[in-house]
This record gives C-alpha cells, structure tokens and sequence, in this order.
C-alpha cells in the first residue's frame, strides 16, 4: 500500500507528462533572469551573469530531459531537481550579490 500523502508519491512525480515542470520551469527561469540581469554589473564580478547562464543551461536540459528520457519517474525526478536547483542558483546569486553590495560579507 503506497501512502498518497507521501512527498515521493504525488501525482507531479509519478504521472505528469513533464509539460506542467516545462511551464513552470520557464516561468521560473524568466523572473530568476529579470531579478539577476539588474545585478550584472554589481559585485562579485561575473556572479549574476553566471547564474543567468546557469539558469539558462539548467532549462535547456529540462526540455532535453523531457523529450529524450523515457516517460517514468525519472524524467520528472530529474525534472524537478533541475528546476530546484535553478531555484536554488538563482536565490544564492541573488543573496551572495546583496550581501556583497549592503558589505554584509
């Protein structure tokens, strides 16, 4: 007996299609690249444009995971780690260039 309530276990990690992490991967990677962009020019030298290409890459290999890996849990587990750690870049360049700027670090 499988328990629904289970993080492992929710229908977005065993019987999407992929195209709803797509969606959401895209509209995420969109404000994770409008909040870096002003942020280029700050200090650390490099750090936002390298998230924005982080970001970028990251999103590209959602839409290779999802049409070239087999429709199975694994594609959309290996979605939705790609669009955590999209999540995750984003916030930490946003954080690391804040703290630098406000001279927290």
């Amino acid at each position: 007996m499988t328990d629904p309530t289970k993080i492992r276990n929710q229908p977005a990690l065993t019987s999407s299609s992929g195209a709803v992490w797509l969606i959401v991967g895209g509209l995420f990677a969109v404000i994770s690249i409008v909040v870096l962009i002003p942020l280029v020019m700050r200090q650390p030298a490099g750090l936002a444009m390298g998230g924005i290409v982080a970001v970028v890459v990251l999103y590209l290999a959602m839409v290779v995971i999802r049409l070239r890996v087999r429709p199975l849990r694994r594609r959309l587990g290996l979605l939705a780690i790609c669009m955590l750690t999209m999540a995750a870049i984003g916030l930490a360049c946003t954080l690391i260039v804040s703290a630098v700027e406000w001279n927290l670090v």
